[in-house]
């Protein structure tokens, strides 16, 4: 069968420089073309090599959420509402409350402080691995003492009650916050505030997309002790 040819074919091809097979350019026209093409792959290398970086930051994410592994442990609470830095940072709101990286819990109990709350856990991950974490007040534990949990871990359930929550740094005994120490000034719930170590708690949280507290960025009362973040 003779083979068909569309209008226009080889000799037309030929007449307007082209080849008769898919119309391509003839070989001594062909560098040009080779030369752009290869200049917009080798843009697209490029571009693909920075998207790949490893410990690059999302175009919406803060540094600290790449290189730390930290989430942030108030995405989940309703109607959150940042209040004063104190011996920690405090917040009204409710719904659940997660550990900010993979820990391990070393304290919980419905007894204590006002609204009755009190969890703490040790980090063992990341920049800040063996500072300990507390979450008190209007919060019910829901974790155990022992238990290893991760970002998406809910260690607490908090409820709209009368003082909200609170949580900070932590004394290594797990038993009060940090700043009533003797190193960290020896503030406790009398103030004066902020206290150094919460601003350092609450810088954190920031760096996780925590809304501020009103009085971040004032200078803060009593001492920082080594190995916590400044």
């Amino acid at each position: 069968m003779a083979q068909r040819h569309s209008p226009g074919g080889s000799g037309q091809a030929e007449a307007l420089g082209l080849s008769a097979v898919g119309a391509h350019r003839r070989p001594a026209e062909q560098p040009a073309a080779l030369a752009i093409a290869r200049a917009s792959q080798q843009v697209d290398f490029v571009s693909i090599a920075i998207a790949r970086s490893p410990g690059r930051p999302g175009r919406h994410r803060k540094p600290e959420q790449v290189s730390s592994g930290y989430l942030n442990p108030l995405r989940g609470v309703s109607g959150l509402v940042p209040e004063r830095i104190d011996q920690g940072v405090d917040f009204f709101g409710s719904g659940p409350v997660y550990a900010i990286g993979d820990a391990v819990i070393t304290d919980t109990t419905n007894a204590g402080w006002p609204g009755g709350g009190w969890i703490t856990y040790q980090l063992t991950d990341g920049p800040d691995a063996g500072l300990v974490v507390y979450v008190a007040e209007d919060v019910t534990p829901a974790v155990q003492v022992g238990q290893h949990v991760t970002s998406s871990t809910v260690i607490a359930n908090m409820f709209a009650g009368a003082v909200g929550i609170e949580t900070g740094w932590a004394d290594p005994s797990g038993t009060e916050a940090e700043s009533v120490l003797p190193q960290a000034g020896g503030i406790g719930a009398n103030g004066p505030f902020p206290t150094r170590v919460g601003v350092s708690f609450d810088v954190l949280l920031q760096s996780l997309g925590v809304p501020a507290a009103p009085n971040s960025g004032q200078p803060g009362f009593g001492a920082l002790p080594p190995n916590y973040p400044s």
